[in-house]
């Protein structure tokens, strides 16, 4: 807040945006957009709704009210100080162009995941893998101790369906609950355009309309491949992965954490979930994601590549709690054709290992030093 006179903390619904603002700042007022007399206030009488709400005030779900932001730039640009409002917003399009219009220059933006693994793991949260695969993230579960199962669909009844009959016109509420089931069940693989979009019963185009849509909401982010000259024919289509990893279970129809530990899909929820804990930990500590994956025409692939001052380092991701020789060979042969490549590592469910072969092997829990890797 030092830095600018707006800061704005985007992030998807439930994250805890508004709990962090005001928690931080408890002076600030407060409003939110999403009460309907709060906007219907505003649009009829924008210059004493701001003098009602003067700075230092958090408006929450800004996305509601774009035009408000506009009125903050000319109440900035007369003032010229710092830390006078925080914003929240949970869909990135309208956000981001609002933002674009309104308040370049004067604004900083903080993105605000789901709780991470670390921060669970630091008020004394730390379940085996199959149990942190089934609860995810999202606090209010952990909160008031939520059956998971009925916690992530409630969410997406109330927000995802909500904000996608928002942003886009969705004629088949079936056809797009299907969409959504089919892609939690190809949560990390290479994306198929024209295969989806024919289970599914939709084009293409309306497919690439969809996940623009819960990309824009936070709810999925997509993993593009890592390209640099290494003599290969390599992939260029993304990989989508669930910002919440708690909703795949929920969308794949798993009811609990033994049933999840046998299904067939644990690799692609579990590397969901390592994935995005990854983004979290850029995000948290102020850098770029500069995250992707590998693969070349032949199918040798790379989970995951962390790219620090233009050097990728490979990370292999595991569900095993076993370790084995073979979990690492693909790290350490892209280590050998890539000369700029830093050190490789190995996330999975079993215990740390230290070096091994000069592949950085530890648990999922205890990534931390990997992804803040410099």
């Amino acid at each position: 807040m030092g830095m600018y006179p707006i800061v704005t903390i985007a992030g998807p619904r439930q994250s805890g945006k508004t709990t962090l603002a005001r928690h931080l700042y408890p002076d600030f007022d407060y409003v939110s957009m999403e009460d309907i007399r709060e906007r219907q206030f505003f649009r009829e009488d924008p210059t004493h709704f701001l003098q009602q709400h003067k700075a230092p005030c958090i408006f929450d779900e800004v996305q509601n009210t774009p035009e408000l932001l506009s009125y903050l730039q000319g109440i900035v640009d007369e003032e010229q100080r710092t830390g006078m409002y925080i914003l929240t917003g949970s869909r990135q399009m309208e956000l981001q162009q609002a933002i674009t219009q309104s308040l370049a220059g004067r604004n900083g933006i903080a993105d605000l995941l789901p709780l991470s693994l670390q921060e669970l793991s630091a008020v004394g949260i730390q379940d085996d893998r199959d149990t942190t695969l089934f609860r995810g993230c999202l606090p209010r579960v952990f909160e008031y101790n939520m059956e998971p199962g009925q916690a992530y669909a409630d969410y997406l009844r109330t927000y995802v369906e909500r904000d996608v009959r928002q942003l886009v016109n969705v004629r088949n509420l079936q056809a797009f609950e299907l969409f959504l089931k089919l892609l939690a069940s190809r949560v990390g693989q290479v994306l198929n355009f024209a295969s989806l979009a024919a289970d599914v019963g939709v084009s293409s185009s309306t497919i690439r309309e969809w996940i623009s849509v819960l990309e824009a909401s936070y709810i999925i982010f997509t993993l593009y491949p890592y390209h640099n000259n290494y003599g290969k024919r390599l992939t260029k289509s993304p990989k989508i992965y669930f910002t919440e990893p708690g909703l795949v279970p929920c969308l794949l129809g798993i009811e609990s954490p033994s049933q999840l530990g046998r299904d067939p899909l644990l690799g692609n929820i579990f590397e969901n979930m390592v994935v995005v804990e990854a983004l979290k930990n850029r995000f948290n500590t102020g850098k770029r994601p500069n995250l992707f994956f590998f693969r070349d025409s032949k199918g040798f692939e790379i989970d995951l590549i962390l790219e620090e001052a233009r050097c990728p380092r490979p990370i292999e991701i595991k569900s095993g709690m076993t370790f084995t020789p073979a979990m690492v060979k693909n790290v350490e042969k892209f280590a050998d054709f890539a000369p700029d490549s830093l050190p490789p590592a190995l996330i999975y469910a079993g215990a740390d290992m230290g070096l091994f072969r000069n592949v950085q092997v530890c648990n999922f829990t205890h990534y931390n030093d990997i992804f803040r890797y410099t």
